[in-house]
């Protein structure tokens, strides 16, 4: 037997809707096994991941034999199709395998995934020097230190400049912090050019020496040993008969870094909260009016239900409970013991059946479910595992009236494990939606206190009317990886190892 991974487009629905070839596209396949009715393949398929798109994958399982006449006969033994977040958010994902009718047979699949190492680790070095040439007639020199990655073209890349100590031949520069990518783009025998200069206040710094160095020996310095480098001024050293020097470069401390990534973390137990506000507000008009902008038309969907499908399809797959749903501080289920819906179909089934029961009215407030779902990260702040992440998702129509109030609740939230996405619908004005996103300046709050974190991601959907729906997502979603990363980073959470969470659950169909 062997399996072959088939990767769908975003062309249409799922894969079991998309026949055609060129909507189906096959990945790799694995080896073949003999005689096993348990097989475990050994082939890894390597694929790029990205959190604000839904992948689309399809296993099918097929069994090779040969017939009496010598040709070879092929079954497919069954298929399953899955999304890559299904798969990365659980890890090892186990599902039945489905035979050609659709019907459930008694194969089972597991699927797991792990992430590939990057050079995303960062490494934190401290120079010092001792006997630098004097350049200067009435005071010592004023060293700076300037490092270079060669890169494979020849050409060099200013990694990183000290900075200056002034009078002293002897300095010791402040410890910094760089990627191994920015310094040496991973590779550990890159060669780094390292150069010495005393600073003049006219910009016409003196030449005091250099010295070529690799990673590979900075690592020397990780257990608390000295790395040194001669510093060379080539023009000394063929003019001056006796020269050994001009000074000695130290490198007293190389500390590997390591950082994190969004996949880390979310294959390392983080569980997304997703939360969806709705406006509710009259100047949507009534919903019973074609021209309202909450009409439940028969064959086309509304804005509201387009943006919350193409943001809710992607986090329901990382969402380990269900999707809480809330509108005006009301639970549009109508139960307010226990607001979630299951998956995103159930919050669209529970927003189409609560559109004939309400009245409409304003006006337009959302910091209190700003409030309500920061209250609930606050709690999650306070718990030992500290593991729960939480999106809000605001789909509103207008201008908002309680600005102040809303500046007020986002910079509490920022503190907090806490993203927010605003969909503007409609045509309405939206710069004050715009300020809240932060992009063109620091949102502070009335008092002036600003964000610790930029948060807010606001788009208005006329401008994705004509975009496919995985075109809005990708645009609202591509900053919560790093929004995650960087609040799990600032509190020195790591993630965990799979030993330390819950043993893996499986999706229903």
């Amino acid at each position: 037997s062997w399996m072959d991974v088939k990767a769908g487009t975003e062309t249409g629905g799922g894969l079991s809707e998309l026949t055609g070839v060129l909507l189906c596209v096959q990945v790799d396949r694995t080896e073949v096994i003999r005689s096993c009715i348990n097989p475990t393949f050994s082939k890894v398929f390597t694929l790029d991941y990205y959190f604000e798109e839904v992948q689309r994958l399809r296993f099918e399982l097929y069994d090779m034999n040969s017939s009496h006449n010598g040709m070879r006969e092929i079954d497919c033994l069954g298929a399953m199709e899955c999304t890559l977040g299904q798969i990365v958010s659980q890890r090892k994902l186990c599902r039945a395998l489905l035979k050609q009718s659709n019907t459930v047979g008694k194969s089972m699949i597991t699927i797991t995934a792990e992430e590939l190492t990057g050079n995303d680790d960062y490494v934190e070095l401290s120079f010092s020097a001792r006997k630098l040439d004097d350049k200067d007639f009435f005071s010592k020199s004023d060293p700076f230190l300037e490092i270079y990655r060669v890169n494979d073209d020849g050409t060099q890349q200013l990694v990183y400049r000290t900075e200056t100590v002034m009078n002293n031949l002897n300095p010791v520069w402040k410890t910094f912090k760089t990627s191994l990518n920015c310094l040496c783009s991973g590779d550990h025998e890159r060669i780094l050019k390292c150069t010495v200069w005393d600073w003049d206040s006219n910009g016409k710094h003196d030449f005091i020496g250099e010295f070529e160095a690799t990673f590979k020996e900075m690592r020397g310095a990780i257990d608390g040993k000295q790395v040194q480098w001669e510093c060379i001024n080539p023009k000394y050293k063929v003019k001056k008969k006796n020269y050994r020097n001009s000074g000695i470069v130290i490198l007293n401390q190389c500390k590997i870094i390591k950082m994190h990534s969004f996949l880390d973390y979310i294959m390392g137990g983080c569980q997304i909260q997703f939360t969806v506000a709705i406006d509710f507000t009259a100047s949507n008009g009534d919903p019973r009016n074609s021209c309202s902008l909450h009409y439940i038309h028969p064959y086309q969907p509304n804005e509201y239900l387009k943006a919350l499908v193409a943001v809710g399809e992607i986090c329901q797959d990382y969402d380990r409970c269900a999707i809480s749903t809330v509108s005006h501080d009301f639970a549009i289920n109508f139960n307010e013991e226990n607001p979630e819906c299951a998956g995103i179909q159930g919050v669209v089934e529970a927003y189409q059946n609560c559109l004939p029961k309400i009245q409409l009215y304003g006006p337009t407030n959302i910091a209190p479910i700003i409030q309500k779902v920061a209250n609930s990260a606050s709690e999650e702040v306070h718990t030992r595992e500290a593991m729960q992440y939480f999106i809000l998702l605001i789909l509103t129509d207008g201008v908002i009236t309680d600005m102040a109030d809303t500046r007020e609740a986002i910079v509490h939230a920022s503190h907090l494990p806490m993203s927010i996405i605003i969909v503007g619908v409609g045509n309405a004005d939206f710069t004050d939606m715009q300020t809240l996103d932060g992009d063109d300046g620091i949102l502070r709050s009335p008092k002036g206190e600003p964000v610790l974190r930029d948060i807010v991601q606001f788009v208005p959907f006329r401008n994705f009317k004509h975009a496919s729906p995985a075109a809005l997502a990708k645009t609202v979603l591509a900053e919560v990886p790093n929004q995650v990363v960087d609040y799990y980073n600032s509190k020195g959470i790591k993630p965990k190892v799979p030993s330390e969470f819950e043993a893996p659950r499986t999706f229903g169909h």
